[in-house]
């Protein structure tokens, strides 16, 4: 999957497309999910472009990495998640669907979340 410049998270971090921040710093931007499916559904997105996962750590500088992973811990203790607990997830590659060529992880709280994938019978 290839980079698309006008990928809905590019053009929110353009300013093009509004959005509902919880967090921003040099690194990262984080807002609410438009459809949420948790009480509490975050998107926490890198500042560059980045499509997934293996580009962000193929080229992503090592502060900015760091300054995008600290920004996720940032940003559950804000929510007040992290006693309760919460589930950080990202999507890479078509088998995981993933849908928006720019890494984003999702943080999501607020109740039990259950097991990820469904245990084989």
């Amino acid at each position: 999957m290839a980079y698309d410049p006008n990928n809905i998270f590019a053009r929110i971090l353009r300013g093009e497309i509004p959005n509902n921040t919880v967090y921003e710093d040099d690194y990262a931007l984080a807002f609410h999910d438009i459809q949420p499916q948790a009480p509490v559904h975050v998107l926490v997105i890198p500042k560059g472009a980045y499509v997934d996962m293996d580009d962000f750590t193929a080229k992503a500088s090592p502060e900015a990495i760091a300054g995008f992973f600290t920004a996720i811990g940032t940003v559950a203790r804000q929510l007040g998640v992290v006693e309760d607990g919460y589930r950080v997830l990202a999507n890479t590659g078509a088998n995981a669907h993933q849908e928006v060529p720019h890494l984003h992880f999702h943080l999501f709280a607020g109740r039990p979340l259950g097991p990820m994938i469904r245990r084989p019978r």
